[in-house]
């Protein structure tokens, strides 16, 4: 769990740790146990891809949206609890084993998180499960590591709540209402709260129990996983175009879209990322755990959900572009998930430079307003066919990294310098 916004008085002392763990100090770095369970994440967002495929309204692009927020947050869990006690050590070892295995399944059952298929187990009631048994794995792994448990029953009561509000939408009876919409409806409002009770709950939680006590590893956990989240973009763009026979234009939709991709992953790892886990180095313990809440557990999700946002439209105009009617333009949903992706990406990059604020003031504005210069894009490219629609994006993206390069160079040596110099 993050921890609340109430900061406590006086230094925050390492955490009583179990005989046989091993604390976390500021050299530790992400080990190769949180990789691995990193990786089950590639297969979680493709799910939920698909799980948007299959119902390509403004809905299901909501429903996709709240379960990368519960993925987010499981992943976020241990991300805390990792940056507390050593992953690759003791008991929290094959906990966190144990939650890659179950995180597995909840991955699996993500494309039928809302929508129960013919046949097998209810898909609703299959994630409602794992999702309860992975956050009820982390509170084991916490319990046992962590010897200090006064506030442990607070960081329990969100979880207990959240997936009692998942079972409570994967249990709704179909007889509830005249027509399956409405179930939809009612099942897609109890989610919501389920995320509210996560993201919003946790601001009142103490923290007297937490610490960030590794910067580097906790800036390398979320570099990991956005770049696991970009692979699942790119692998959207193979098994898309692996059903296609190979042509001209399949290729240079790959092209274009991993120039995309190339640009996006340009924006956050080149000096955003460094820039971050240097403040959080330098940073107090107290300002330590604000800067981790607001900048990364909570801006990240941003970013991340734009990624898959940006998955999700690279296979759609992967498949445009092949139809029949390539010529046509893309519009609607397709092109706002196209467009949109990459301008949520920057709002979550934007909030993330400002939100650690430390020398990115040139690198923030040039990305403020290219935030209005793509929606302008977007309404521009609604009359282009789909490839021509990409090709503007890939463009678009790659000038922004130019400009980006050009007008902050000198600002971007001093701080790649900074960060570098500083390393332990």
């Amino acid at each position: 769990m993050t921890p609340g916004s109430r900061e406590p008085r006086g230094p925050q002392p390492q955490p009583r740790l179990t005989p046989g763990t091993r604390p976390v100090i500021e050299r530790t770095r992400a080990g190769i146990e949180e990789l691995f369970f990193d990786l089950v994440f590639v297969f979680a967002f493709l799910q939920v891809t698909e799980l948007v495929m299959n119902d390509f309204t403004a809905l299901g692009m909501l429903d996709g949206f709240l379960v990368v927020a519960l993925l987010w947050w499981s992943w976020s869990c241990f991300a805390w609890l990792g940056n507390n006690v050593q992953a690759d050590w003791g008991l929290p070892r094959i906990g966190l084993l144990a939650a890659t295995v179950v995180m597995l399944l909840l991955a699996l059952a993500a494309g039928e998180a809302f929508t129960d298929r013919p046949g097998g187990f209810n898909g609703p009631l299959a994630f409602a499960s794992s999702y309860f048994f992975l956050r009820l794995l982390h509170l084991a792994v916490h319990a046992y590591a962590v010897t200090r448990k006064r506030r442990l029953l607070m960081v329990a009561v969100p979880a207990v709540i959240g997936s009692g509000l998942l079972f409570s939408a994967a249990l709704i009876p179909q007889h509830l209402a005249d027509e399956p919409r409405q179930i939809k409806l009612l099942r897609t409002g109890l989610w919501i709260l389920a995320v509210l009770v996560d993201y919003v709950g946790s601001l009142a939680l103490p923290h007297w129990e937490w610490g960030v006590f590794s910067a580097r590893h906790w800036a390398e956990r979320h570099g990991q996983i956005i770049i696991i989240a970009l692979g699942e973009s790119v692998i959207a763009i193979g098994l898309t175009a692996a059903h296609i026979a190979i042509s001209i234009r399949p290729l240079a939709t790959a092209f274009l879209g991993i120039l995309v991709v190339a640009a996006v992953q340009f924006l956050y790892f080149d000096v955003v990322a460094l820039s971050g886990e240097q403040v959080v180095r330098d940073a107090t313990q107290p300002a330590r755990l604000s800067l981790a809440r607001d900048a990364y557990s909570y801006l990240h999700l941003v970013m991340i959900a734009a990624i898959v946002l940006l998955a999700l439209a690279l296979k759609i105009v992967t498949l445009a572009t092949t139809a029949r009617d390539a010529g046509r333009p893309l519009t609607g949903l397709g092109l706002f998930s196209l467009y949109g992706a990459v301008v949520l990406y920057l709002v979550g990059n934007v909030g993330f430079q400002w939100r650690i604020r430390h020398g990115l003031r040139t690198i923030v504005w040039v990305k403020v307003v290219a935030i209005p210069a793509l929606v302008i894009l977007g309404f521009v490219a609604q009359h282009l066919p789909a490839m021509a629609a990409l090709g503007l994006l890939a463009t678009a993206s790659l000038f922004l990294v130019v400009v980006e390069i050009i007008i902050a160079d000198g600002q971007r040596k001093h701080l790649r310098e900074a960060v570098l110099s500083k390393e332990p």
